[in-house]
């Protein structure tokens, strides 16, 4: 009897054993389940939040540039942006000045490597402490990524006729093919040698990636990178510039940088800098309770309509 009752406890046991292990397993499918249905919730309701993020940042780009030709902070379309809810899901954001950086499409200009471009960069990577080789080795990526065209001598210049051989003078100074694919963000160099998170994430505070040349613009620029795009330029002077711009002595036009500088030295064809700005970056994201789906959109403002989109990420 004794036997008996043991071996219908153990058996009880074993039972009720079984079933928490179903239980629990049914439970953890639910939980799935249910974290499954709240991505698709956040994936559907937060593209359609992401698109009217994006709108309403073309929207506000457009009235911007009718408003005021010049681009500057402490304008509307610096304040953080908040779109109309999707269901339950908020659209928040902010836009980003791409044309107050180093734009690395400038070290290449016509098929041939930009030297005063090229020198720039350096001054900017020795102020903001990117090491020499990571910044040589940038600018050969940079490089690499675009069609190259061979320096000619005004003697073969002359002698271009192209009779269709591939001794010809003119086939030789076609363009070589890039050798690596173009760059359409920084985060394409995240493998190179001595580049870490943190090295990217800094970077990206000074330096671009646009498709198109375009020059620094003066009233959003650090002083790291009017520094560097102005020849002799030291930063304790750009940091007493900018502060001065930023108290409310914009720069009206370009001469007025210029003046203001206070270099009489200073070649005014050799200053790389203008007052307003096509390109801007849209950091936004759809948020569902703690949980976020982030967006990165590139855009370029053209005169009397909305902003281009260029292009966008999604989840990155």
């Amino acid at each position: 009897m004794a036997r008996e009752e043991g071996m219908a406890v153990i058996s009880a046991l074993l039972i009720a054993a079984v079933v928490a292990v179903i239980a629990a397993g049914m439970i953890e499918r639910q939980g799935l389940l249910t974290r499954q249905l709240e991505n698709r919730q956040l994936a559907l309701q937060g593209q359609w939040a992401l698109e009217g993020g994006l709108q309403l940042s073309r929207q506000l780009l457009l009235e911007q540039r009718m408003r005021d030709p010049l681009v500057r902070t402490g304008q509307p379309w610096t304040r953080p942006i908040l779109g109309l809810p999707s269901g339950m899901v908020q659209f928040d954001g902010r836009l980003e000045d791409e044309q107050g950086k180093f734009n690395l499409r400038n070290l290449v200009v016509d098929g041939q490597l930009d030297a005063e471009a090229l020198a720039t960069f350096q001054r900017l990577c020795a102020l903001i402490g990117v090491d020499a080789r990571l910044a040589t080795a940038i600018a050969g990526q940079v490089i690499d990524s675009y069609p190259q065209r061979p320096a000619q001598t005004p003697a073969k210049a002359e002698q271009g006729l192209n009779s269709g051989r591939l001794t010809s003078p003119a086939v030789a100074a076609q363009p070589l093919p890039a050798k690596r694919p173009m760059l359409r963000n920084l985060d394409a160099l995240a493998s190179l040698e001595g580049m870490n998170g943190k090295t990217l994430r800094h970077l990206q505070r000074f330096v671009t990636v646009l498709p198109a040349l375009t020059w620094v613009n003066g009233n959003t620029a650090s002083a790291e990178v009017l520094a560097a795009q102005v020849p002799g330029l030291s930063l304790p002077q750009a940091s007493a510039l900018v502060a001065e711009r930023d108290a409310g002595r914009w720069f009206i036009n370009r001469g007025d940088f210029v003046n203001r500088l206070r270099m009489p030295q200073l070649a005014t064809a050799n200053v790389r800098v203008g007052i307003n700005s096509d390109w801007f970056r849209l950091h936004g994201q759809a948020r569902l309770g703690a949980r976020a789906l982030p967006m990165q959109a590139l855009l370029r403002q053209r005169e009397g309509q909305l902003a281009d989109v260029i292009w966008t990420r999604v989840g990155a």
